[in-house]
């Protein structure tokens, strides 16, 4: 018997944020057989760390694969300990549109709303 040595990670994506990603992901010609949206979290930032949108082809190997519905998410090991609770949205405003992060374990961050401190 395997056990998974993947932690569980509970990432939530928004209807109008899916929405979107699937439009890029047609623009790239990325399948949702395989190909998904890459979140992830990198040092830098206003704020400490800062927040990554890609869409990918595939998963890498040790990545954490989340399904949504029409794609896939994915999540290095690094990130996945930052993005635990994390909702995704796209909002669209008269300042402009855009992906946002609600993060309910930030301690801190900034006016920029891609970069946050832990």
């Amino acid at each position: 018997m395997s056990v998974s040595s993947q932690p569980e990670i509970d990432l939530a994506v928004t209807p109008n944020a899916g929405v979107e990603v699937k439009k890029f992901m047609d623009a790239e010609g990325v399948t949702a057989k395989q190909g998904g949206l890459r979140v992830s979290v990198q040092p830098g930032g206003c704020s400490g760390f800062k927040y990554s949108l890609v869409i990918e082809d595939r998963a890498a190997e040790d990545d954490l694969v989340i399904p949504r519905e029409g794609f896939n998410v994915f999540v290095d090991p690094f990130s996945a300990q930052y993005l635990n609770g994390v909702t995704i949205d796209y909002v669209t405003s008269m300042q402009g549109s855009g992906f946002t992060f609600k993060n309910p374990n930030s301690t801190g961050g900034c006016g920029c709303g891609s970069s946050f401190s832990a």
